[in-house]
């Protein structure tokens, strides 16, 4: 027996489909038993109620009726490929979704950059900006050259001891901020040109009528004792107001065989302003103030820092 699926029998179709009460071709009531194909009256209600099987093609030979297709899924048996898809992930929809998604956050809210900071070493434009604002603020820098070297070093120490900052050479967001404010120390005379030494700050300023015209980092006496030909010194720098006295257009060596001056000018005793190849930025000398060699160029050939010219130190 053939079976439909989600269909009832052949007698089932029968005894669910009554025929009308009366017909006007047959007055005969038909038999609840449905009879075979053969036995079956043409144009009856049995034969019309049942599907039609297709007919077989020509060539080939007679075979029972094809199979009915296979009925589609029912929500049922979908849930486990939902199921399976949500154990695996999302959905494959929102997955291909959600890279473009990532991709465009990624974008819009790129990460903060890094803080750039210059020292010995560094080169290029921002150099150079930072070199031409520290001849602008009065720092004494020899050359512009986008190069930070021992000389930039040197202004930059001047300019962190202006402002109170950490005297580390490196130009952070303090220092820059020291930079965009205009920071410059400030002289304690009025009149004429004076060398002004500010042993608090460690700073030699060359003052003209109370104006700086130049700031140099500079380095005094450190307070130790030390020992020299036989005899023992402090190493400090005296306080008060002094003038040049004598100078040496050279490399002149120290008497107390402490080691070579450059270009020095005396304002007091044994106590001169000369050049040095070491400036840190604290004090480290036996009494003298130091400065670099270029800056002690600049005074003599520069500025002019003649005998008789005032020095202040405080």
């Amino acid at each position: 027996m053939l079976l439909l699926p989600g269909c009832a029998t052949l007698s089932e179709l029968t005894a669910a489909d009554p025929q009308p009460a009366s017909s006007p071709s047959a007055g005969v009531v038909p038999s609840p038993i449905d009879p075979g194909p053969s036995q079956r009256p043409p144009g009856s209600a049995q034969e019309a109620a049942l599907p039609t099987p297709p007919d077989p093609t020509p060539s080939a030979p007679t075979s029972p009726a094809p199979s009915a297709p296979a009925p589609s899924a029912t929500p049922e048996q979908e849930a486990p490929d939902a199921e399976q898809d949500e154990q695996q992930g999302t959905p494959k929809e929102e997955k291909k979704k959600e890279p473009a998604v990532e991709e465009t956050r990624e974008t819009e809210e790129p990460p903060a950059p890094e803080p750039q900071y210059l020292e010995v070493g560094s080169s290029g434009p921002a150099v150079r900006d930072l070199q031409e604002r520290l001849v602008e603020l009065g720092y004494f820098l020899p050359a512009v050259d986008g190069q930070f070297g021992p000389q930039t070093q040197q202004a930059v120490w001047a300019l962190q001891k202006a402002g109170g900052l950490s005297r580390d050479a490196v130009v952070g967001p303090r220092t820059r901020a020291a930079l965009a404010d205009g920071v410059r120390p400030a002289p304690v005379s009025s009149a004429g040109k004076v060398v002004e030494i500010d042993l608090d700050r460690q700073l030699l300023l060359a003052v003209q009528d109370g104006k700086v015209v130049r700031t140099f980092n500079a380095s005094s006496g450190n307070g130790e004792t030390f020992e020299a030909k036989g005899r023992s010194y402090r190493a400090r720098t005296p306080t008060g107001t002094y003038a040049v006295y004598m100078e040496r257009d050279y490399l002149h060596e120290s008497t107390l065989e402490l080691g070579a001056m450059y270009r020095p000018k005396y304002f007091t005793g044994g106590i001169a302003v000369h050049g040095s190849p070491s400036i840190p930025p604290w004090p480290a000398s036996h009494g003298c103030i130091r400065v670099s060699n270029s800056a002690m160029n600049w005074l003599w050939d520069s500025w002019g820092v003649p005998r008789g010219t005032t020095v202040v130190v405080h």
